[in-house]
């Protein structure tokens, strides 16, 4: 009998995660303006009904990528949303080109999906998602006081 799924958390810990997992208002998660900077090559930028702003550069996006190829590596390397990759010890280190969509395109009324120039495209960034990992100053305060992370 295989015991690997099995996980042992503390009270603190479900009640943390509890916290991180409720429903956000449907205010906090429908956008009012969503505005891709492509051309700029700066990110996303999205205005909410609540009144707040959120603001993800492009590099962030890629590395946050919620398709499950994705997740499931960041899990096995332990690294949160947004945080990239560990690079690997070169002696000449080569050039990567920074993290750009070719195009983004609205998915219903719920996500965004970008077409990385890398090739990649299978992510559906949900605006709840993005909302959860909103880059602002507050809302990292905030789930570092929740639930222990910044991200």
């Amino acid at each position: 009998m295989s015991h690997e799924g099995i996980r042992i958390s503390s009270q603190e810990d479900k009640a943390r995660h509890a916290e991180a997992d409720r429903p956000l208002p449907r205010d906090a998660v429908t956008p009012k303006k969503v505005r891709v900077l492509i051309t700029e090559g700066k990110g996303l930028e999205i205005e909410w009904n609540d009144g707040h702003h959120s603001a993800w550069n492009f590099a962030w996006l890629r590395h946050a990528c919620p398709c499950a190829t994705c997740v499931d590596e960041r899990q096995q390397q332990g690294r949160e949303p947004g945080q990239p990759k560990p690079r690997a010890a070169e002696l000449l280190p080569m050039y990567t080109p920074p993290a750009k969509p070719g195009s983004a395109q609205g998915v219903g009324r719920y996500a965004i999906q970008f077409n990385w120039l890398d090739g990649h495209s299978a992510g559906i960034y949900s605006f709840d998602y993005l909302r959860r990992h909103c880059q602002c100053t507050e809302c990292k305060f905030a789930r570092a006081e929740t639930t222990g992370t910044p991200n």
